[in-house]
């Protein structure tokens, strides 16, 4: 599997030399900051120092599924899910429970890695009844953005909610919200520190929810 963030950058040279003009591109081009907008070279090296930087921003990360876009379709992407994950999405949802998608990534982005992955996209897409992104809801480790999803579901109380995360910053600011939430450890993951462990549930499974 090629990784999405290393192929964005390594399909970045072409996209640009092939299509900086042409009309499909320019809203993805438009929407840069028009000092790194003004060239090919200038948008490549801002695109270069933010993902350096692991920036989550909006105009990036439209050009980030544009690009995979074109990667999902060319068969160079695809979009492994672990094991347990389609079985218990599928469980969740026979039961009831609403299945949601907060991602720094697009909404866009989102429904395009779950058309291809390793699983049968047509079991997957509609278990999932809403997306969420840092354009609609926020940034992820702020807590007004679970306020707007809670916002955008009035019906759901706040401690009905379960946010699921690798990131120890985002299951913060989902319980600073009025939300429960666990960490989830996966192979890759950056480690653990022993406090981590004591204040916040960790689970390695979907199975264990």
């Amino acid at each position: 599997m090629i990784m999405l963030f290393p192929y964005a950058l390594s399909a970045l040279p072409e996209t640009l030399n092939t299509q900086w003009d042409e009309p499909a591109f320019a809203p993805y081009r438009n929407a840069f900051p028009e000092e790194h907008a003004s060239s090919k070279e200038a948008l490549t090296a801002h695109v270069q120092d933010l993902m350096s930087r692991d920036v989550k921003i909006a105009y990036l990360k439209s050009l980030q599924g544009y690009l995979w876009q074109s990667g999902y379709a060319s068969g160079d992407l695809k979009a492994p899910l672990f094991p347990d994950v389609a079985p218990a999405i599928a469980a969740w949802r026979k039961s009831g429970v609403q299945i949601m998608i907060y991602s720094s990534g697009s909404v866009a982005a989102q429904k395009l890695l779950f058309q291809h992955t390793n699983g049968d996209p047509a079991d997957l897409i509609p278990e999932i009844s809403d997306f969420f992104d840092t354009v609609n809801a926020g940034p992820k480790q702020d807590a007004t953005s679970y306020a707007q999803i809670l916002a955008e579901h009035p019906d759901i109380p706040a401690e009905k909610w379960l946010f699921l995360s690798d990131n120890v910053n985002e299951v913060k600011a989902a319980k600073e919200a009025g939300m429960q939430s666990f960490v989830v450890d996966r192979p890759g993951n950056a480690a653990l520190s022993v406090e981590d462990r004591e204040k916040h549930r960790v689970v390695t499974s979907f199975a264990e929810i």
